[in-house]
């Protein structure tokens, strides 16, 4: 079999080729600002390799699944799956060698994310009689392999640089050759960059990242303006299965089409601005109540003190040691305590839509502006401790409360408040939390992550779902007396 493939020409008119067996073995970098092409050398780089070698595509924006129509590549969508069903056809992308786009469009960054941390990493677990070579492309890298954690939590952080340097530094022997692209290498994770041997890099304005792309290419650095000129679809390449020396490359064309069109100009609409305006409102208050409501940003209730007091109390406070906490978290002034805050967050409405590492440092500020020590509360015990005052078990009587959480302790952080909304309920006998209020305790305006959440919930044992045929929901906890109808 051939393992040379075309992906364009030099400056000279030159075919350009890689070298497929030698990019199985060495991983490739693409680095270029947004509109330098990236997603066009990748569409490239796939269709010329398509039906040589397995192919696996994590797609953040769904740009890739018209590959399915012209070469039969499977597109799995990672909003239709739970964690475990997509772990599950991971494994079995490998054992059955199919070429797979994971779509991720649907989901928000921070799911995105998790799933395809789940899915890399199910792929590098696979069995050692199933490692046979593939291509993992990651498109918009940074995402899944940031240099600092930004708006995402600290243990998705954790988890999604786990699974892209398992791929880069010791996906090779498991027959996963990597292939990551990114807007900019100062955003990507050096470990995960610095495990490519081959590189192109397309235009781009800054100077660090015009400096970086200089060095891993060679070249000294007054020649890294070179990098600012390059035209669209034009990379300088570099690496043992291009060239041993710098070489410019235009990309050849593409048979599949983007899911986007291109940035190009269209004639504006003739309309009058009477009819335009017609156009906006007609019926606009019925198509806005069709419409998920957005989630508004954090704000204290008017029980809590404003945020410019929070500020102030900060100031004035000095550096001084913050008060010892008492039993159940009060200061020893008869103050309020760490109970409080949790509570007082939890009644905000669309608390759950923020980020868990927002939510934190917004608690650990009112703590320090109310002179409460926090106990030591990580993270983890944060969001867990939240979530028991979003659901307010505390007007259970003692027995009950503990079966309950006792119930959830093995879940993930995430699950955990929807999981006691639906157990309270139950312990209550009361009608049970509907899709409105779960997506409330679970931060979601999706009825599709909501039905997964319960599937998932039903899967482990802690619940049973009852559906008849007049769309009525019955939610049985399993340790609970009752049964709750959603």
């Amino acid at each position: 079999m051939d393992a040379q493939i075309l992906i364009g020409q030099d400056s000279a008119g030159q075919d350009i080729s890689i070298d497929l067996e030698e990019l199985l073995a060495t991983r490739l970098l693409v680095q270029g600002n947004s509109g330098s092409g990236k997603s066009h050398l990748l569409r490239r780089l796939l269709e010329e390799s398509a039906g040589r070698v397995q192919q696996v595509i994590v797609d953040p924006e769904g740009d890739f699944v018209s590959l399915a129509e012209l070469f039969g590549h499977v597109v799995v969508d990672g909003e239709a799956y739970s964690s475990a069903e997509i772990a599950t056809l991971a494994a079995r992308t490998r054992e059955h060698r199919a070429s797979v786009v994971l779509a991720l469009d649907g989901l928000d960054v921070e799911q995105q994310i998790r799933c395809a941390a789940t899915f890399l990493g199910a792929l590098f677990d696979a069995p050692r009689e199933h490692w046979y070579p593939a291509l993992v492309v990651v498109d918009e890298a940074q995402m899944f392999a940031p240099a600092v954690a930004g708006e995402i939590s600290e243990d998705t952080r954790r988890m999604t640089l786990s699974a892209m340097t398992n791929l880069m530094c010791r996906g090779r022997k498991r027959g996963l050759a990597g292939i990551v692209a990114t807007q900019r290498l100062a955003k990507l994770a050096k470990n995960v960059a610095a495990e490519a041997s081959n590189f192109l890099m397309g235009r781009t304005f800054l100077d660090i990242d015009m400096l970086r792309a200089a060095d891993l290419l060679g070249m000294e650095r007054r020649q890294a303006e070179l990098i600012r000129d390059l035209q669209r679809g034009s990379f300088l390449g570099l690496g043992p299965a291009i060239c041993r020396r710098p070489i410019a490359v235009r990309i050849g064309p593409v048979r599949s089409g983007a899911k986007v069109a291109s940035a190009t100009l269209v004639p504006l609409p003739s309309a009058p601005p009477e009819e335009m305006q017609a156009l906006l409102h007609a019926e606009l208050a019925a198509a806005a109540a069709e419409r998920p409501a957005m989630p508004d940003p954090i704000v204290p209730t008017p029980r809590g003190p404003a945020l410019s007091e929070l500020a102030e109390r900060i100031a004035d406070f000095d550096g001084e040691p913050e008060s010892a906490a008492g039993e159940g978290g009060a200061t020893d002034t008869g103050g309020p305590g760490i109970d409080d805050v949790l509570r007082e967050m939890a009644a905000e409405r669309d608390c759950m839509f923020h980020p868990t590492s927002t939510l934190y440092q917004n608690f650990l500020s009112r703590c320090r502006a109310l002179r409460i020590h926090s106990r030591g509360l990580d993270m983890m015990r944060f969001r867990r401790a939240l979530a028991i005052a979003l659901v307010d078990l505390d007007h259970l009587d003692p027995d009950t409360k503990a079966r309950i959480q006792q119930l959830g302790a093995g879940l993930d952080d995430d699950l955990l408040a929807p999981f006691l909304a639906i157990a309270r309920s139950a312990a209550e006998g009361l009608s049970g939390p509907d899709d409105e209020e779960l997506g409330r305790v679970y931060g979601t305006n999706s009825p599709g992550r909501i039905r997964r959440l319960l599937e998932h919930l039903e899967k482990k044992g802690l619940l049973v779902v009852r559906e008849d045929f007049g769309g009525g929901r019955t939610l049985i906890v399993p340790g609970i007396s009752a049964s709750v109808d959603g």
